[in-house]
């Protein structure tokens, strides 16, 4: 089954994560994503915050297989450069890029000059964004007077054989998956895997693709899953770390949070993730390793690894 890993909140060398990209690469899975667009992370001191572009291409370079991904925030890029480096980066490793967009912000951003927008401007400038984009990678000459995208017979070359590289857009709020069913060829779901919570928004994109002719099948499903195996499910820090590395889930009720959590034996962690996958309809899970160290998150990639066998524990012999 396709299994990815993520890497991020700067907590590791690019040596480690080198490191463990590479293993993952070796152990089968398909794809990683790693930090992306980012000003200054206050909480990291004087430790690096390594761009995330440069990353990116830095660990196409040194693999050979897998797919590696990192978020691109419109207020960062001039929508021409973005196009122009993503088809760059397509010439120089084709299918291994994964252009995964959406509308974070933070108000360091301010240090680096850049704009703190109300969520409607920079769903509005994600969209005019992923517009352009699309048609540069066709081949056009690109004229555009937006609110925020302004081009002027802008063009790009290499393109993209044929023509596009695939878009992922992470989003749970309605405008937001309004965008996923314009735009997208995958819809990066940014919630934690609660049934409820999630069915609620796969409706909202529904609703979406219906009003303009297409069908939500035609979109992919990647989920990030927050897990922790050989932890005790039980651990009351599990919900700590879980909220720590994913703050903005902080509204979350208590009651669901164990829900959202995938933790306890490997063997455990993988048949949850397998139900994730099948119940809801999730064609490509993410092994989250945001917030841990070398030796934890390679640990955890070697016991969740898409070669392993699943075997349910309630039917096997003791």
């Amino acid at each position: 089954m396709s299994l990815a890993a993520a890497f991020g909140w700067h907590c590791l060398a690019f040596e480690e994560l080198l490191a463990l990209v590479r293993r993952a690469e070796a152990l089968g899975y398909a794809a990683v994503y790693v930090d992306g667009d980012v000003s200054v992370i206050e909480s990291r001191g004087e430790g690096d915050v390594l761009d995330g572009w440069t990353v990116t291409v830095a660990l196409l370079a040194q693999t050979e297989r897998i797919q590696i991904g990192s978020i691109r925030l419109p207020h960062h890029w001039n929508a021409a450069r973005l196009a122009q480096a993503a088809a760059s980066a397509e010439r120089l490793f084709p299918g291994r890029l994964r252009f995964l967009c959406s509308i974070g912000a933070q108000r360091a951003d301010a240090r680096f000059g850049l704009p703190l927008l109300p969520v409607a401007d920079r769903i509005a400038w994600l969209d005019e964004t992923l517009e352009a984009v699309r048609a540069l990678w066709r081949g056009e000459d690109v004229t555009r007077a937006g609110r925020f995208v302004r081009l002027e017979r802008a063009r790009v070359r290499p393109l993209p054989a044929p023509g596009r590289i695939p878009i992922e857009v992470g989003a749970r709020r309605p405008k937001l998956l309004e965008l996923v069913a314009r735009r997208a060829d995958r819809w990066d779901v940014n919630l934690p895997p609660i049934r409820k919570r999630l069915e609620e928004a796969a409706e909202s994109l529904a609703t979406a693709c219906r009003a303009l002719g297409r069908d939500p099948a035609s979109i992919g499903r990647s989920l990030w899953v927050f897990a922790r195996p050989g932890r005790d499910p039980a651990d009351p820090e599990l919900r700590r770390e879980f909220l720590r590395w994913n703050p903005w889930y902080a509204d979350l009720p208590l009651g669901e949070l164990g829900e959202a959590i995938v933790a306890g034996s490997p063997e455990g962690c993988r048949m949850r993730i397998d139900s994730i996958r099948r119940e809801l309809g999730i064609d490509l899970p993410v092994i989250d390793c945001s917030g841990l160290r070398y030796d934890a998150a390679r640990h955890a990639i070697d016991a969740l690894a898409p070669g392993k066998t699943l075997v349910d524990p309630t039917t096997s012999r003791s």
